[in-house]
């Protein structure tokens, strides 16, 4: 029996092979993943295409106009926004599957306007040494993705 993963939603996203990666993601895990428009690339983009090899027909990719169609589509789902400014670390959340794994473009993060989102649950941060300013989206959303799966069984992985 499959478990389902928390999505992984990029707000926002610019760089497009950051977004082919985090397709290559979605196909390995199962983890749905979920652009919030605009997008800085179009989905045919042949940089995001290449990123994303021949997984692309293997991952659940969805393209919301913005967060309060995200949120209202998953009306019961926890949103977790990944920021440097957070306390709460990635790894002291219990994971559900109806979660939602927010992170902001690859530049700038989330801005206040999203982070104060009525809709957001928490939150999160990644560890990183200091005077760091942030990871690559994908390897955030990864390792982030992996913690969730870690908790939930990894469900059909091998």
């Amino acid at each position: 029996m499959s478990v389902a993963l928390p999505s992984i939603a990029f707000f926002e996203p610019r760089i497009p092979e950051n977004t082919g990666a985090a397709i290559r993601l979605s196909a390995v895990t199962g983890a749905p993943l979920r652009l919030i428009e605009p997008l800085g690339f179009t989905l045919d983009e042949p940089k995001l295409r290449r990123a994303g090899l021949d997984y692309h027909d293997l991952a659940t990719v969805t393209v919301h106009p913005s967060l309060d169609a995200l949120i209202a589509e998953l009306p019961a789902s926890r949103v977790f926004a990944f920021t440097a400014r957070a306390s709460l670390t990635y790894t002291n959340i219990a994971y559900e599957p109806d979660d939602v794994l927010l992170f902001g473009p690859e530049p700038t993060g989330l801005p206040d306007a999203v982070l104060d989102h009525p809709g957001v649950t928490s939150w999160v941060r990644i560890p990183m040494l200091p005077g760091r300013r942030s990871l690559n989206l994908s390897n955030a959303a990864a390792i982030v993705t992996y913690e969730a799966a870690r908790q939930l069984g990894f469900s059909d992985m091998v």
